[in-house]
């Protein structure tokens, strides 16, 4: 699954994207709105986390014009703006998601998840086809009772294909 990370702060945007690519997501990361929006006019993502304050553009102005181009990709604001009238803000401006930071890694995670569930249509991380079960939280992989290897990107292949089943896939 592909990330696409825009945080000015560079630490933050570093330590942010090495853990996405240890939990074995791909990531492309930028440091302000502008590039943000080549980025996104260019690539595709299956979500963006987005902080709202940045130079050039804010992330509020990003997801406008994302919306206003009919992009549906899934946002996720990860911001210190902590006010309930940023977060109606943000949301009401389009994003599936507002997380306040400091934030828990683990918390950040598990709403990544939950975006692509709802992208899949999917109310759970495991994924069965016929006797094939696939736990996208633990990188499971199982036929019936017998546990199967894969490599990373053997592993994302498979998940993409299960999240896109019954979908032509180019």
């Amino acid at each position: 699954m592909r990330i696409f990370v825009v945080e000015d702060e560079r630490d933050l945007n570093r330590v942010i994207s090495k853990r996405l690519m240890k939990e074995l997501y791909s990531v492309d990361s930028c440091y302000n709105g502008e590039e943000a929006l080549d980025y996104i006019n260019t690539g595709e993502f299956d979500t963006i986390i987005l902080d709202i304050m940045m130079p050039k553009l804010n992330g509020i102005e990003v997801v406008k014009t994302m919306r206003a181009k009919k992009n549906t990709t899934p946002v996720l604001f990860l911001t210190a703006k902590d006010s309930v009238s940023d977060r109606v803000t943000g949301l009401d401006t389009g994003a599936e998601d507002y997380l306040v930071k400091p934030f828990a890694f683990e918390e950040l995670l598990a709403r990544i998840r939950v975006i692509l569930r709802k992208q899949a249509n999917e109310t759970t991380n495991i994924f069965n086809i016929s006797n094939l079960s696939v736990d996208i939280a633990t990188r499971q992989v199982k036929r019936g009772s017998n546990s199967i290897n894969l490599s990373a990107k053997e592993f994302d292949i498979l998940e993409y294909l299960i999240r896109n089943k019954g979908k032509v896939i180019y």
